[in-house]
């Protein structure tokens, strides 16, 4: 069975400043999903689910879906403030979407095999999807997850802190689990993050570190949507409050219900955090394309 790409691109990018899905990035103007469709199908994946908002559909459709859906099966799913809310009898308060959690939710009906799930403004290169690929065709259970993770010092932005899922990774290769970490940057005497109480905690450049690349089983759907409605009845007054992938894999493992394989992506990772990373992506993208890694256009 052929695994499917699900790429969450409901996202507001209030940092950006812009609708950066669909922002020419590559040499050819490609955004950056089109990169990760473009390795995905060389990774054998059958399938590409795209999560987004109703308001940037046709956008989306004319800068990108019209060509990906000449290259592959391309469904399209839609995350709103009430998407899986039909249950809920009010109406909560939202100041931002749910989160990517729920975002996979949105998509529930469309995911019937093995999935990957990932954001469609990172560039994760050609080798974390054939791992990924690999491992969804051939080791993916109900009861095996997978993830492929970056060394953190591969993950940094030039222009500003991040934020990263510190993942603790066994002897045997699995995960233990993974804490969102933000404000890290790069300091004079290493990487560090920043906690809440301004308190600087150093972390070492191979920390292995989650870019939201998941490899899943598709009966995990069922425990997100309880995990889901749990969360939403907790943060009712909690208007910016997010349910994370992380946190339902986290639970998921405490609960003994799965294990998740850690495997590591020795490239760099890139992305457009900030507007002033374009730059420097655009740069990057032109140069794999030189060296030959991908086409000039794609």
């Amino acid at each position: 069975m052929q695994p499917t790409l699900l790429i969450l691109a409901a996202g507001i990018g209030s940092r950006y400043g812009g609708l950066k899905q669909v922002d020419g990035i590559g040499p050819g103007g490609e955004a950056i999903l089109e990169y990760a469709v473009h390795d995905a199908i060389r990774a054998g994946f059958g399938k590409v689910v795209f999560v987004i908002r109703k308001d940037i559909e046709a956008p989306f459709r004319e800068k990108v879906g019209h060509k990906i859906e000449a290259r592959i099966r391309t469904e399209y799913a839609f995350q709103e403030f009430d998407t899986a809310l039909e249950w809920l009898d009010q109406t909560p308060v939202r100041e931002k979407p749910w989160g990517t959690g729920h975002a996979i939710l949105a998509a529930k009906n469309l995911l019937t095999e093995p999935f990957a799930v990932i954001n469609a403004d990172d560039f994760y290169g050609q080798q974390a999807f054939q791992l990924m690929g690999d491992f969804l065709k051939n080791d993916c259970t109900p009861q095996l997850y997978g993830m492929v993770a970056y060394r953190l010092a591969n993950t940094l932005s030039e222009n500003g802190s991040v934020s990263r899922g510190v993942c603790t990774v066994n002897e045997a290769g699995y995960l233990q689990h993974v804490v969102e970490r933000t404000k890290i940057d790069r300091f004079e005497e290493g990487i560090a993050f920043i906690d809440e109480n301004g308190a600087k905690h150093p972390l070492a450049d191979n920390t292995p570190v989650s870019m939201n690349l998941w490899g899943l089983h598709h009966s995990i759907l069922e425990a997100i949507e309880t995990q889901f409605r749990s969360f939403v009845l907790e943060n009712l007054d909690k208007p910016r409050a997010e349910f994370y992938i992380p946190k339902v894999v986290n639970t998921q493992l405490e609960n003994g219900a799965a294990q998740l394989r850690v495997m590591t992506s020795e490239t760099q990772w890139y992305g457009v955090t900030y507007p002033e990373d374009k730059e420097t992506v655009q740069a990057a993208l032109a140069q794999l394309a030189a060296d030959g890694a991908y086409p000039e256009k794609l």
